[in-house]
């Protein structure tokens, strides 16, 4: 239980200001249908996720106790320390011609995969006794921040204080990892 809901708040948190919750926003204002971009991020999410739930499964038998923290540690360092930085915007996905629940599952999946909450999944699954619930709660956080950026679309979206949210964010992240660090290699 403590995967799912580490997994939900660090999502929620990480997908602040990011770039799936504002290619949502783009997608829902394009085809006009936020529930089916909503639905599609879903499953992409869900997807994205099981796959470092299952690396982060293979991976925990060969790691210690202290190798798994220093390894979230490492996770939430990379993701808080990219989050102090600018967010580059998405491809708009303009070109795409496959559909509206087709671009929007395959475009969602290609950044949700390449995020780095994928590597705090990982990482997160490696220390749990049931990895999937690393992947779901990263499921469930995402989409706490995809599905209002869907209904607002990007306009209202981006006319939030995202940048400074996810500053602080990415602070919290950075002494989050300092914590776990220093504590898996018994400094404090």
């Amino acid at each position: 239980m403590d995967a799912l809901m580490a997994a939900f708040v660090a999502a929620a948190l990480a997908q602040v200001g990011d770039r799936p919750a504002w290619l949502a926003a783009i997608l829902a204002d394009r085809y006009r249908a936020p529930g089916l971009v909503i639905a599609m991020a879903a499953l992409a999410l869900l997807g994205a996720g099981l796959l470092a739930a299952a690396a982060g499964a293979v991976l925990a038998p060969r790691l210690t106790p202290e190798a798994k923290q220093l390894f979230l540690a490492l996770a939430l360092l990379f993701h808080g320390g990219g989050a102090l930085f600018p967010v580059k915007a998405p491809e708009r996905l303009d070109r795409w011609r496959i559909g509206a629940a087709a671009t929007s599952l395959a475009g969602l999946f290609i950044l949700a995969f390449g995020d780095g909450v994928q590597f705090v999944v990982l990482a997160l699954a490696a220390r749990a006794d049931l990895p999937w619930l690393a992947a779901a709660g990263a499921t469930l956080g995402s989409l706490a921040v995809i599905v209002p950026a869907a209904v607002l679309g990007e306009r209202g979206w981006t006319a939030l204080p995202l940048v400074p949210m996810r500053r602080i964010i990415g602070a919290l992240f950075v002494v989050a990892a300092l914590w776990l660090g220093l504590d898996a290699l018994r400094l404090i």
